[in-house]
């Protein structure tokens, strides 16, 4: 995936933190069909070119070249689940976590850090050994769980996004510590100046508020 197109979707001062993807497994159960298809596809090609083309009176380049078209197909196949398995993405960012899913048409969904309430991990045998797993973040949002399954590295995914989320919570309890009334102030010039909506400014006006 571009990272232009990574770049895009984060706002001002946000920065990336993770990203990961789901497990190399994935892919491997996606495509072993399409390779098992094309090395007996290439086989049968070749011991006909070899065999049978002498006795109907073939060509064995014009069987080879029938062979060739009809492994065009798995191999087609093939390709298009490896772009999917690259473009299907986990990100961590100081704000967020995003999963971003789709090689042309783009699906993203994200939960704030702020609004994750917990997170549930779960691994078997196999995944503690090959280190996969599935993450599951409860969040206070209407989608309620978002669920990762079979991630690549779950431990370190869980750990980062823990420790983003009370990365973020410390910045906000620092930032109670300057003068209130002051951002206050500053909050409503960026409401007048069409930055912040009038909504957003009572809600952050409320809890800065709430502080005193």
């Amino acid at each position: 995936m571009a990272k232009s197109y990574i770049n895009s979707l984060l706002a001002q001062n946000e920065k990336i933190i993770l990203v990961s993807r789901q497990h190399w497994f994935i892919l491997f159960s996606s495509i072993l069909l399409e390779i098992i298809l094309i090395i007996a596809i290439t086989i049968i090609a070749a011991v006909c070119g070899v065999f049978l083309a002498p006795l109907i009176g073939i060509s064995s380049g014009i069987i080879t070249i029938v062979g060739a078209i009809i492994a065009l197909i798995p191999l087609v196949s093939m390709l298009f689940d490896i772009f999917k398995w690259r473009n299907h993405q986990y990100m961590i960012t100081n704000r967020r976590v995003i999963q971003i899913s789709g090689i042309f048409n783009k699906s993203i969904t994200d939960s704030s850090l702020e609004k994750v309430n917990d997170v549930h991990m779960e691994q078997s045998f196999f995944g503690r050994i090959f280190d996969y797993g599935d993450v599951e973040i409860l969040t206070a949002s209407e989608l309620g769980v978002n669920q990762f399954k079979r991630i690549a590295k779950p431990v370190s995914f869980k750990t980062a996004m823990l420790n983003a989320k009370e990365q973020l919570e410390h910045g906000d309890v620092e930032m109670s510590t300057e003068n209130i009334p002051d951002v206050i102030a500053r909050l409503d010039q960026l409401r007048s100046q069409g930055i912040l909506s009038e909504d957003e400014f009572q809600k952050k006006k409320s809890e800065l508020l709430s502080k005193l």
